[in-house]
């Protein structure tokens, strides 16, 4: 039995340990009186252009803001049909869906979970007008096969990097192979504000023109204003990300090792571990198993005090919510992605556990599996 509580997420310990330098960056915004489109967005936009090996960046509200905005700047819209998956957050789908756009859903690479990329051109149209690889659980998807599949069928790509910034391929960056790379900073990712935060990342000069216009009540000149909305990521939250970024692959390598930690401790289990392709730089988000008895596994470590959490229980196309009709269509049997929803379960990731901690994960599982008869 494990005498040590583990949690899910590590936000506390994170700011106590970056405490100064957040405590300084933060007054110096609330001093300088800029708090919503300020220098200090300019330079944290700068920074991550960098560390992405990007000409452009664009803070926005939110990783959904940033999907969505960018599905617009690209003129994705009514009438058009965007290839995705079903076993991500319902946010990669409602994005298409507030474009105006159509949803349409491959399975995923029963190894990976991510994009199967050999379905995706048995699911392209005539409407087709885009894909968009979702990096799952902080491993990079296919993307030399999907830019390739892009490039034939003249169709654009739009990566979903909520999970993976920092990630990269055996062969290719992320945001190198697209036309926009879109980021979330919520609190949990792998960096992430002190709430909600996202960005586009983009190659195109005139991309990123039309999302920072879209983002600014289609300004980009004071009292010059053009179809928009309201969605800028503030200054105090680009501010914490300055700080937190040059952090960010010190943290990467931190979840990798405990990940190794865990792939070393659970093998001989009957869990299904996270599959990491070779030569693939995966930045673990999430340490996500698979059991059949996934419920009872997870009522197993919560009792046991550690924290163990579903990402993504419900496939889109089976969450209620779900738009049936025009706004969705489903190319294909999605068996992998629900079969991987029905039995995913995240163990505790986070770049401040303890070996001890995560020690005490592996013990509990292991328990817990010996108890199950296998």
């Amino acid at each position: 039995m494990a005498s040590v509580k583990v949690g899910f997420y590590g936000h506390v310990r994170q700011y106590h340990g970056l405490k100064n330098e957040i405590d300084v960056a933060i007054q110096e915004v609330l001093e300088s009186g800029s708090y919503v489109m300020g220098p200090k967005l300019k330079r944290f936009e700068s920074e991550l252009a960098a560390y992405c090996n990007a000409k452009e960046t664009v803070g926005v509200n939110s990783g959904t803001d940033a999907l969505w905005l960018a599905f617009m700047a690209l003129g994705i819209g009514p009438g058009d049909e965007v290839i995705t998956t079903s076993n991500t957050f319902f946010a990669t789908a409602e994005a298409i869906w507030i474009a105006g756009a159509t949803a349409v859903f491959v399975d995923c690479d029963p190894k990976t979970c991510n994009i199967d990329t050999d379905l995706i051109e048995a699911a392209i149209t005539p409407k087709t007008n885009a894909i968009v690889p979702v990096h799952l659980y902080g491993q990079p998807a296919n993307m030399r096969a999907v830019a390739e599949i892009a490039a034939k069928h003249g169709l654009l790509v739009i990566e979903d990097n909520a999970q993976a910034l920092g990630a990269r391929g055996a062969d290719f960056a992320l945001g190198e192979l697209s036309d926009a790379m879109c980021v979330s900073f919520i609190i949990q990712k792998n960096l992430g504000c002190f709430g909600d935060g996202g960005a586009v990342v983009t190659n195109r000069a005139e991309v990123a023109e039309r999302v920072r216009k879209l983002r600014n009540h289609g300004s980009l000149k004071r009292s010059h204003h053009s179809m928009g909305f309201n969605s800028r990521l503030d200054d105090l939250q680009a501010a914490v990300l300055s700080v937190k970024l040059k952090q960010l692959d010190r943290w990467n390598d931190q979840r990798r090792g405990f990940a190794a930690q865990y792939d070393e401790g659970l093998k001989n289990t009957s869990l299904k571990l996270p599959y990491a392709l070779p030569g693939y730089r995966h930045i673990y988000h999430l340490y996500v198993v698979e059991s059949e008895k996934r419920d009872n596994l997870q009522d197993y470590l919560n009792a046991q005090g550690i924290t163990a959490l579903t990402h993504y229980p419900i496939a889109i196309h089976q969450q209620e919510g779900y738009p049936w009709g025009q706004c969705a269509r489903i190319a294909g049997s999605l068996k992998h992605s629900e079969a991987s929803a029905a039995r995913v379960l995240s163990l505790p990731m986070f770049p401040e556990l303890t070996q001890e901690e995560v020690q005490a994960v592996i013990e509990a599982v292991v328990a817990w599996d010996k108890e199950s008869g296998h």
